[in-house]
C-alpha cells in the first residue's frame, strides 16, 4: 500500500476542519490538491474515508483509520524533531499539550512562563478537555503530551506536577463558610451540584469512603456553570482546590473530611517514543519545581 504522510495529513485536516476548503486553508494548499490527496489515499485503502456532505464527517472506515493516521503523523513529527535535535544544541519544535480545566487555570500559566523562558523555540498548542478525552487524544496522536489526573498505571517517565484535594465550595454567607474543615455529611444537608467535567468519579469515591449515597441534585458539565449556580444559592459543590482561582469573591472553599487527594502528572504517550520537546518540557519542570502546587517528583 503506497500511503504518504502528506495524504494522512490531508485526511486528518479534513476531519478536524469538517470540510475540504477549511482543510486547504489550514494546510496552505489549494482545495483541488486536498481533494486529489484524499482521493489517492482512498484508492490506496480501497474505501471512502469521509462523507461528502456538510459538515464533512469520517465514514465508518474513516473512524477506524483516523486514530492510526494521527499516531503516524505524531510519530513522524517526533522523528523529524529527534533528527533535528541530533544536529543542533537547541530544542525546537511544535507540540500539542492537553490539560483538564482545573489544571489549565491553576497550573498552566506558571508552566507556560517557565517553558517560554527556557525553551523559546518550542511552540506549545493547548488543548483543554475532560480526563477521558485527554487520554484518547494522547494515545491517538492528537496531542504529544498531557497533564493526567491519577493515571493508573503511571506512565513510564511521567512527572508528578502537583497534588491537591477535593473541597467543598459554598457561598461566603453559608453557615459552614467559617469552618476550618467539615464532614462530608454536613455538606450534604444542602442540594449537591455535581460537575461531570472530570471530577465526578473522584467525588463518587469520596462518598463511598464515608458510606454516603451519591445523589446530586444537578449534574453539570461546565465547572464555571456549577460555580454560578452555587453563587446563586442553588446548592453546594465539591471541586479540586486548584480551581480556587476560578472562584468569585462571594464563594469560598472548605476542606472536607475525609480528605481525598489527586495527583496531576505530566507525561507523553505510552505507545510510542516521546517528541524531544516533550522530554525537554518535562525535564525543565523537574529542574525548576518552583511555582508548582507541590514539588515535582519523577515517576520513572
Amino acid at each position: 500500500m503506497d500511503v504518504t504522510l502528506r495524504q494522512l495529513g490531508v485526511f486528518v485536516a479534513i476531519a478536524d476542519n469538517e470540510g475540504f476548503g477549511a482543510a486547504a486553508a489550514a494546510l496552505g494548499m489549494s482545495q483541488s490538491s486536498v481533494s486529489h490527496s484524499l482521493a489517492s489515499l482512498e484508492r490506496a485503502v480501497q474505501g471512502d474515508l469521509v462523507q461528502r456532505a456538510t459538515p464533512v464527517r469520517p465514514t465508518p472506515l474513516g473512524e477506524v483509520l483516523l486514530p492510526h493516521a494521527r499516531a503516524t503523523l505524531a510519530a513522524a513529527r517526533a522523528f523529524n524533531a529527534a533528527a533535528a535535535a541530533h544536529k543542533s544544541t537547541g530544542v525546537a519544535g511544535s507540540i500539542g499539550l492537553a490539560v483538564p480545566p482545573t489544571a489549565a487555570r491553576g497550573l498552566l500559566p506558571g508552566l507556560l512562563r517557565l517553558w517560554h523562558e527556557h525553551l523559546p523555540h518550542v511552540e506549545i498548542t493547548i488543548f483543554e478537555g475532560l480526563d477521558e478525552e485527554i487520554e484518547q487524544w494522547l494515545e491517538s496522536g492528537t496531542v504529544d503530551a498531557a497533564v493526567l489526573i491519577d493515571p493508573d498505571p503511571l506512565p513510564r517517565g511521567a512527572l508528578h506536577l502537583a497534588t491537591d484535594a477535593y473541597e467543598a465550595v459554598v457561598r461566603g454567607d453559608h453557615p459552614l463558610a467559617g469552618e476550618k474543615s467539615i464532614e462530608l455529611a454536613d455538606l450534604l444537608e444542602d442540594p449537591l451540584l455535581a460537575t461531570t467535567s472530570g471530577c465526578e468519579t473522584q467525588v463518587k469515591h469520596l462518598h463511598a469512603m464515608t458510606g454516603l449515597a451519591y445523589r446530586p441534585t444537578q449534574r453539570i458539565r461546565e465547572l464555571t456553570t456549577l460555580l454560578c449556580m452555587v453563587e446563586a444559592g442553588l446548592g453546594v459543590g465539591i471541586i479540586p482546590s486548584l480551581a480556587a482561582s476560578m472562584l468569585s469573591e462571594t464563594l469560598t472553599l472548605i476542606p472536607l473530611r475525609p480528605r481525598l487527594e489527586r495527583r496531576l502528572v505530566l507525561t507523553g504517550p505510552t505507545g510510542r517514543p516521546w517528541h524531544p520537546s516533550v522530554t525537554a518540557i518535562r525535564d525543565l519542570c523537574e529542574k525548576h519545581p518552583a511555582g508548582l502546587s507541590s514539588p515535582a517528583t519523577s515517576l520513572r
